[in-house]
């Protein structure tokens, strides 16, 4: 790009003519900042390809490599494509390199904020077609929109911290209930009651922290006190199995060994020899 700024539309038509183009993943010498009104992006930076449904921002540092495929979404497709060089707002391109250095793609809502966006936006092209463009007018438009993109960003950000640590609350009131409850036969429905929520979400908050499924997690909680009591008791097989809520014997077995790659009486065999 030779000019200091550009900005257009990139339409249904304009999709249909970019879909028989050979589109590799490029970098180029200029920043550009694209704005998802209606339809979507396949978007390949940072080495992962992502799509995104509009409302959308999608911001490219100059030299970061990356593909952008804009598509149709309810055969619709409406952006906003602004290019302009490093130089045009030095006092904040390198903010905007940090901003989005590891986040070049934000979504949306479709409110009132997202409305002046696009105001900004309208503005900027009609003073860019003037027969002589005022690019300070342009400058102080361009600055508008990227304060107010990060004052969406920045909402965003606090709404996804407030919701990881509502998961880590309910985490952690999981694990309070576990203690109480692990020598009981009880599944996640038990769990999931006592949180007023349900066992699907409680589910999907285990995996995300651990990686395991509530079931998991409480059959490890009863693993470990089975070792423990396999260690340091006298109590038979059955009876540890029973203490811990296990109605068979073949089923604690089962699970034992699943867990452990030992039975209970192996462990049981290898705890003395180390301990003797």
């Amino acid at each position: 790009m030779t000019e200091i700024f550009k900005i257009y539309k990139f339409g249904v038509e304009d999709v249909e003519k970019n879909e028989v183009l050979l589109n590799e993943p490029h970098s180029h010498n200029y920043e550009e900042l694209i704005i998802g009104i209606e339809g979507q992006i396949d978007h390949f930076i940072d080495f992962n390809s992502t799509v995104f449904n509009a409302p959308f921002i999608s911001f490219v540092t100059k030299g970061k490599v990356h593909r952008a495929k804009p598509g149709l979404k309810d055969g619709k497709c409406d952006l906003w494509v602004i290019r302009f060089s490093s130089e045009f707002i030095p006092e904040t391109v390198f903010q905007l390199y940090s901003y989005y250095h590891n986040e070049a793609n934000i979504s949306l809502q479709r409110d009132m904020c997202f409305s002046r966006l696009l105001s900004l936006c309208e503005m900027m092209y009609m003073e860019s077609i003037q027969e002589e463009p005022d690019l300070g007018i342009i400058r102080q438009l361009l600055g508008a929109l990227f304060t107010m993109i990060e004052s969406e960003r920045r909402k965003s950000k606090l709404e996804n911290e407030s919701i990881e640590k509502t998961k880590s609350l309910t985490f952690k009131n999981f694990l309070i209930l576990l203690e109480q409850h692990y020598t009981k036969p009880e599944g996640a429905n038990f769990y999931a009651d006592k949180l007023s929520m349900s066992s699907r979400n409680l589910n999907l908050i285990s995996q995300r922290i651990l990686q395991q499924s509530v079931s998991e997690i409480i059959e490890t909680r009863k693993l470990i006190q089975a070792k423990n009591l396999l260690t340091t008791t006298d109590m038979t097989i059955s009876e540890i199995g029973f203490a811990l809520g296990f109605s068979e014997n073949t089923y604690f077995t089962h699970v034992f060994k699943k867990k452990s790659g030992l039975t209970p009486s192996e462990f049981r065999s290898e705890m003395k020899k180390l301990i003797s």
